[in-house]
């Protein structure tokens, strides 16, 4: 599902992984960094990655959640959103703030649909991570490509179909992935999934 960007600024993503730091260490950062706009903190198992989003990541972020949720909204799925709320399992040595994640039906404690935007190669393998939560679904942005993973058993595997999302063609929303025109591109998506 590979979808063509329009031309964004050169302001680039800043990450940082830093190995060896205890579970309360984590927590610590948690406490004092949670609240600073944009920052991220992911673990894994004692790396702990520090990253800064770029305009553009939030800009497919965005675009992302936007039609998603209107599609949720128009075929009337019970869709409620977390945003990027922090999640964490100690026991597993896992947490993140996913870019947008949902719950389909009601809330839980955990969401079963999470979006990620990769636009850069390296630091914490978030599907480790992701697989640790036991978040059911993942959507991910990476490379001009859309990718679905669903979690079977112990491990994610690509997927074009999504449970929660029974009848969306994942290729057909890639194309509407326009962040720079984000009302028009979703005013088109709702008129294609009016006419099938």
């Amino acid at each position: 599902m590979t979808v063509l960007l329009d031309s964004f600024s050169n302001i680039e993503e800043q990450r940082f992984v830093l190995p060896n730091i205890k579970w309360q260490q984590y927590e610590s950062l948690l406490a004092t960094l949670g609240d600073y706009h944009g920052l991220r903190l992911i673990y894994l198992e004692g790396t702990l990655e520090i990253f800064m989003p770029s305009p553009e990541h939030e800009l497919l972020k965005k675009a992302i959640a936007r039609l998603l949720e209107r599609y949720a909204e128009e075929v009337e799925i019970p869709l409620h959103g977390y945003g990027s709320t922090t999640f964490r399992r100690e026991a597993l040595g896992r947490g993140l703030e996913p870019d947008e994640c949902y719950c389909i039906g009601q809330f839980k404690e955990f969401p079963d649909f999470a979006v990620e935007i990769n636009l850069t190669s390296g630091g914490v393998d978030k599907l480790s991570v992701y697989k640790g939560l036991g978040i059911p679904e993942v959507l991910i942005w990476q490379g001009d490509r859309l990718t679905l993973y669903d979690l079977r058993g112990n491990a994610y595997g690509e997927s074009l179909k999504s449970q929660f999302f029974p009848d969306l063609d994942w290729q057909l929303f890639a194309e509407y992935i326009r962040p720079r025109s984000q009302p028009q591109a979703i005013q088109e998506f709702l008129q294609v999934v009016r006419s099938r």
